[in-house]
């Protein structure tokens, strides 16, 4: 696989990522093990998030002015940051969620209809 192809396919699930933290966060503040958490829950366990993927994008989110995040503490006593949507945040959200949606569209028609015994 050439290069320019990882590297498409890396943005594309970093895109991934980036869509499901913005969906996730749509609903209310959370810390960063909540999102994660929150997502495996939403996708009935078929989405797990590395920490070591969550945190860089939470980051860029926030660099990109998508995310704010302030100190607080967390359901167990510890101190975390809390993570929520900015106003561009949902704007982006509502982009992002219609361009996959669109995506999803054109791989369902490619793959048409379900073929008996695979």
């Amino acid at each position: 696989m050439s290069t320019r192809n990882e590297k498409e396919r890396a943005a594309l699930l970093q895109g991934t990522l980036d869509l499901l933290v913005l969906r996730t966060l749509a609903i209310g503040p959370h810390h960063g093990h909540g999102i994660a958490l929150a997502i495996q829950h939403s996708s009935q366990g078929a989405l797990l998030v590395d920490h070591g993927s969550l945190y860089p994008a939470l980051q860029r989110l926030e660099a990109a002015g998508w995310l704010r995040a302030d100190w607080g503490v967390s359901d167990n006593n510890r101190r975390a940051r809390f993570y929520e949507l900015t106003a561009a945040g949902r704007k982006q959200l509502v982009k992002e969620a219609g361009e996959w949606r669109r995506l999803a569209k054109a791989v369902g028609l490619v793959l048409g209809p379900e073929l008996n015994g695979g």
